[in-house]
């Protein structure tokens, strides 16, 4: 089975919701057993191993409680409890519910021969640290405020030392969002492939560094489930190729309305435009406002003729309507250009003339909105980022980036990727702008929406982190280059691997050179 991106396998950063992981999980037991690679209890062997690994990795030898639930979760913290005592770690468990009889989780339990908390919050002590191994991400009603109270004060006495399996207990996988208190963790451990919830907020917060670890679930079933949600990297898409025989006209002629009271933010996005490989790129405004562009850079085209004038150019396919525009300008502008057939990236202005009527952006090529305006104009977000921007595409047939620390982009075909590229001063006047820029000088080149999107997305990510903390939007500019360097030579998202080596050895006797642990602090 081939998933909406045309890939045969499920690659490393395609995203499962807890549905589509339940569902391997489940084909992954009806295999024969002679046909596996690993049986169901042997995943569970090499989950509470890649634990225990975790742990090593990041500490010296501790005091180490183990929170186990009653499923899976909570089975994979008894083999993470057994590998470590096995390595001389004085360890606890706290069996906050007993699994179900006969089930794998019983089975690793009833290997457990160490220490076990049954009773209240009164029973535990001050431990080191906490492997949370109670709910993982399928669980569908809100945490129990038991388990949450034993969590919280677990963690409190660790001085907030946890390390999380799957997801921390709690936080809903297909969505990032809390069912009931979650207790935040340093690092979250997951296995065979990550949730849109490990990336969404508050989600991508709670989790902390996530960690992926191949357990060995059989290719057969892999190669069996779909997926349509993707942690954005280059590996979704490819750079347009400058060529020989590529010039000016074949980059493609990037046009940007340009406004007379917020001139810079037309600005910021032509610079945008032109450093991310569009051949030409105008800035198009009425003439008592065209003289205060012309003071600009000096490879910027700026242009007073009507729109409607500049639209007999075929050349001008790919335009920029909002950023620095009143509502109205932009409405009327976006209008003749959509009427035109012109690929038009939408924002800013865009927004607050279209505030509840989402019909009237139908036409354009890609909007851009930041969770304010998506809610200006398709109501409130709600509990599910994903369903929100999807159902958005579907509705407008445009392609939606609706921005934030955790960017999502959504097809109308469904396709939806997360992006985490991107650090958390991003977040200043400006870059919107930047971003629109971006997007256009993509689609000038003739890349697929989607995936030119994608693409600006990753690059305008790339480029912050490069500038570094306390940039302004400017500063984002001359940082593409190098962004696009990065992307091309396979910078790719932050996710950290455990990798399985080869038959025979122990599948996690190392971390991947390529992701070393960064950003845990505090694990002695």
């Amino acid at each position: 089975m081939k998933d909406v991106n045309g890939f045969s396998a499920l690659p490393d950063h395609a995203l499962l919701t807890p549905h589509s992981m339940a569902l391997a999980d489940r084909q992954a037991a009806l295999l024969d057993a002679t046909r596996m690679d690993v049986p169901g209890s042997g995943l569970m062997e090499h989950a509470g191993a890649a634990v225990a690994r975790l742990v090593r990795r990041l500490s010296s030898p501790c005091r180490v409680l183990v929170m186990a639930g009653p499923g899976n979760n909570g089975g994979d913290g008894y083999v993470a409890a057994r590998k470590l005592q096995q390595a001389g770690w004085p360890v606890t468990v706290a069996a906050l519910l007993p699994p179900r009889p006969g089930s794998d989780a019983a089975r690793a339990a009833s290997r457990w021969n160490g220490p076990v908390i049954t009773t209240g919050i009164e029973a535990i002590r001050k431990y080191d640290l906490v492997i949370d191994a109670v709910f993982g991400a399928g669980l569908s009603k809100p945490l129990d405020s038991f388990v949450s109270e034993m969590l919280g004060n677990a963690a409190a006495k660790a001085d907030g030392r946890v390390i999380a399996v799957d997801v921390p207990s709690g936080l809903d996988g297909a969505t990032g969002q809390s069912m009931g208190k979650v207790t935040q963790a340093q690092a979250t451990i997951t296995f065979v492939r990550c949730k849109p919830g490990h990336y969404l907020m508050p989600g991508k917060l709670l989790c902390g560094e996530v960690i992926l670890a191949d357990i060995g679930m059989p290719a057969a079933v892999l190669n069996g489930i779909s997926a349509d949600a993707w942690l954005n990297s280059p590996a979704l898409w490819h750079l347009p190729v400058v060529t020989a025989e590529s010039h000016k006209y074949s980059r493609g002629h990037v046009t940007v309305l340009g406004g007379t009271t917020m001139p810079g933010a037309a600005r910021l996005a032509s610079a945008a435009a032109r450093r991310a490989g569009a051949g030409l790129v105008s800035i198009a405004t009425g003439r008592e406002a065209a003289w205060g562009y012309r003071f600009g850079e000096p490879g910027l085209i700026v242009t007073d003729e009507a729109i409607a004038t500049l639209l007999q150019d075929r050349r001008r396919h790919v335009w920029v309507c909002g950023p620095g525009l009143e509502p109205e300008a932009a409405g009327a502008a976006l209008r003749q250009l959509v009427d035109a057939g012109r690929q038009v990236v939408a924002d800013a202005g865009v927004f607050s003339w279209a505030a509840n009527h989402p019909l009237h952006l139908k036409g354009t090529a890609v909007l851009t909105p930041h969770e304010g305006e998506f809610t200006r104009v398709f109501g409130a977000i709600g509990g599910d980022k994903l369903k929100a921007a999807r159902e958005a595409a579907v509705q407008t047939n445009a392609v939606i980036i609706l921005k934030g620390s955790d960017t999502v982009i959504a097809a109308p075909d469904g396709r939806t990727a997360i992006n985490a590229s991107a650090p958390p001063w991003l977040g200043t006047a400006g870059a919107g702008d930047v971003l629109s820029g971006i997007v256009a000088a993509l689609l000038a080149q003739g890349m697929e929406r989607w995936e030119a999107a994608c693409a600006a997305v990753f690059l305008h990510g790339r480029a912050a982190a490069l500038a570094g903390p306390g940039m302004c939007a400017e500063d984002l500019i001359p940082c593409l280059a190098t962004a696009e360097a990065d992307a091309r030579n396979g910078i790719e998202h932050p996710l950290r691997r455990f990798r399985r080596k080869s038959k025979g050895e122990n599948p996690f006797s190392t971390l991947s050179a390529t992701h070393g642990i960064a950003g845990l602090h505090g694990l002695r």
